[in-house]
């Protein structure tokens, strides 16, 4: 009896907390006089936007009457240039601003503090969407949606998943051997989930969609942060990979994996993976079967420059990272030239001040793209590949990325015209004058 009665009571627990902070009204908010870039074309409108709940109600050249609508705040554009919320398809919330011993050993309950805050960091560098691949987000997502936490929507995968000795292995040198079913701290917390075999990868595959992962994150190859694996190690068995993605699939969504290297990557591809993020290794072969397999092909700008996570001069993992960014030239020559479906994200690891320049690795692709090249994939090109979650995609109601009618009110007004000089969005902190998400403004500078 006693049992039922506690079962019950967590139920409830759950119901409740599922419906905290749900019961707002709808508000409508006008938005007058702005440049609208709609995140998909390449040009501007002037217009104005009408607001109601968190989506984008009605977009028109002329203007919408608002005098005798107590319920309608208006807001003045100045004729400013309005766009879509950001999207990066490559963070790491958990991870971002702590260093990377501090995220392997510190209290998980500290780190999601520690999170939140760069979650709310993130939103007010006009990023109101983001893919989380790794570290355990699954919580701070939730509390992200019911109003605990201030940041952007998060495609979560929950832990990464990672064999022993791969690119998710965090562990130190004296964690091995491991006992049959031990776990590590991180392994418990949900931070990471280091699988070896196919029924394992099968198991920890299904955990985190149990726990409600959006798509699920596997380590291919061999990383510049981790310290056991060589940039040229391939991980997983096509068995170990196609576990993965059956369960995936399984559950309307797919599986998206860490690869350099043309062996690496081509791995994952025949198992079924449909997403690379990296690649900057990859060869003329790799990219032909990409374009005709239509795999997404997730890349981020890493250069060698002043701007690149610093590690220790000589030390393995920066010989691992010289490697790797000369091959990033090529990496996006090849992209263009197969007319691959690419996504951006900035992927940052163990560092707060990189994080700070989340909006300048955007404007960094203008080495290889025009500023509407950049804004697209940004916005309406990485909402694309969000969308490959299905059904276990948590934002439905609406479309992310652009500014039309039925879209989210998730939206950028900027103090200048991106499409004309893009190194405006590298510093949202002085240009960015409004940012919206969901209906909801953040930041409003317009009338100081």
């Amino acid at each position: 009896m006693k049992s039922k009665i506690f079962c019950l009571a967590v139920l409830s627990f759950v119901i409740n907390v599922n419906g905290y902070g749900q019961s707002k009204q709808p508000t409508k908010v006008l938005i007058q006089n702005v440049q609208i870039f709609n995140g998909l074309d390449n040009k501007v409108t002037q217009g104005n936007v009408l607001i109601e709940g968190n989506l984008i109600a009605k977009i028109s050249t002329t203007s919408i009457p608002a005098a005798n609508d107590q319920t309608i705040k208006v807001i003045d554009g100045k004729g400013k240039f309005l766009m879509p919320g950001l999207i990066d398809a490559h963070v790491h919330l958990m991870f971002e601003s702590v260093p990377k011993l501090q995220a392997m050993t510190a209290d998980f309950a500290m780190l999601n503090f520690i999170a939140a805050k760069a979650s709310e960091k993130q939103l007010l560098r006009g990023f109101t969407t983001v893919r989380d691949l790794g570290g355990g987000s699954l919580s701070l997502a939730k509390a992200i949606d019911m109003g605990l936490a201030v940041g952007p929507r998060v495609y979560s995968s929950g832990a990464f998943i990672s064999q022993t000795g791969g690119h998710g292995d965090f562990g130190l040198p004296t964690d091995v051997p491991r006992k049959i079913g031990e776990l590590s701290y991180a392994e418990r917390s949900g931070i990471v989930a280091v699988a070896d075999g196919q029924d394992a990868v099968l198991m920890r595959t299904r955990e985190q969609l149990r726990q409600g992962a959006t798509q699920i994150k596997l380590m291919a190859g061999g990383g510049v942060a981790s310290d056991y694996d060589p940039l040229d190690v391939t991980q997983y068995t096509d068995a170990e990979f196609k576990a993965a993605v059956v369960a995936a699939q399984n559950w309307g969504t797919y599986v998206t994996v860490h690869a350099y290297t043309p062996n690496a990557i081509k791995t994952a591809i025949n198992a079924g993976v449909t997403c690379i993020d990296h690649g900057q290794l990859a060869d003329e072969e790799t990219a032909k079967l990409m374009a005709q397999k239509g795999i997404w092909w997730s890349l981020q700008p890493f250069l060698d420059d002043e701007d690149a996570n610093p590690l220790p001069a000589g030390s393995p993992n920066r010989l691992k990272q010289i490697e790797m960014s000369k091959g990033t030239d090529d990496a996006y020559a090849l992209a263009k030239k197969y007319k691959i479906k690419t996504a951006w994200g900035t992927d940052v690891l163990f560092d707060s001040e990189s994080a700070k320049k989340q909006g300048k690795k955007l404007a960094k692709l203008s080495r290889w793209y025009t500023p509407f090249e950049i804004l697209k994939m940004a916005t309406s090109t990485n909402a694309e590949l969000l969308g490959m979650s299905g059904k276990r995609n948590p934002y439905q109601k609406g479309k992310l990325g652009e500014i039309t009618e039925g879209a989210y009110a998730d939206l950028i007004l900027v103090d200048g015209n991106p499409l004309e000089n893009i190194d405006l969005v590298s510093d949202p902190e002085n240009n960015f004058l409004l940012i919206m998400k969901d209906g909801v403004v953040y930041k409003n500078t317009l009338t100081k």
